[in-house]
């Protein structure tokens, strides 16, 4: 499947990583380069509901009828916000209409990650890639 660059090096990257323990640290530590929001910005608006641990996103858009959408986003968890910073990098800098074409199954297929995750992580992957299609679709 042909993928923009970014998400194509991204699964580059985590193919050259050889085990599920590597994979996991990767994760945490794309979670520990996320900028953090402001306390202000962690509020029941922006939180993400479905996930076990706190998580919030937050949501900027630009331009007309097919606007480009920027995500950021936190979490009160390691693993989680480093899954926040893998649905960021998906998602994120995207018009809607590409947001909506994406299939985040595939890309996290390819990642080797959903076979890995807890029931309650995976939930939490589904409830913030639902929040991300959803706010897309209202731009």
């Amino acid at each position: 499947m042909s993928y923009p660059q970014d998400i194509q090096d991204m699964i580059d990257d985590f193919a050259f990583l050889s085990d599920w323990e590597e994979r996991y640290m990767h994760v945490i530590d794309l979670g520990k380069a996320l900028p953090p929001l402001s306390e202000a910005e962690k509020n029941e608006a922006t939180k993400v509901k479905g996930c076990v641990s706190q998580v919030w996103l937050v949501s900027d858009k630009t331009g007309g009828d097919d606007p480009v959408l920027t995500f950021r986003g936190d979490s009160d968890a390691h693993i989680v916000k480093g899954l926040v910073a893998v649905a960021l990098q998906i998602f994120s800098n995207r018009k809607a209409s590409k947001i909506h074409e994406l299939d985040a199954t595939e890309i996290l297929k390819e990642l080797d990650l959903q076979e890995h995750l807890s029931p309650q992580r995976s939930n939490g992957l589904k409830a913030m890639i639902g929040r991300i299609k959803a706010e897309a679709a209202a731009a």
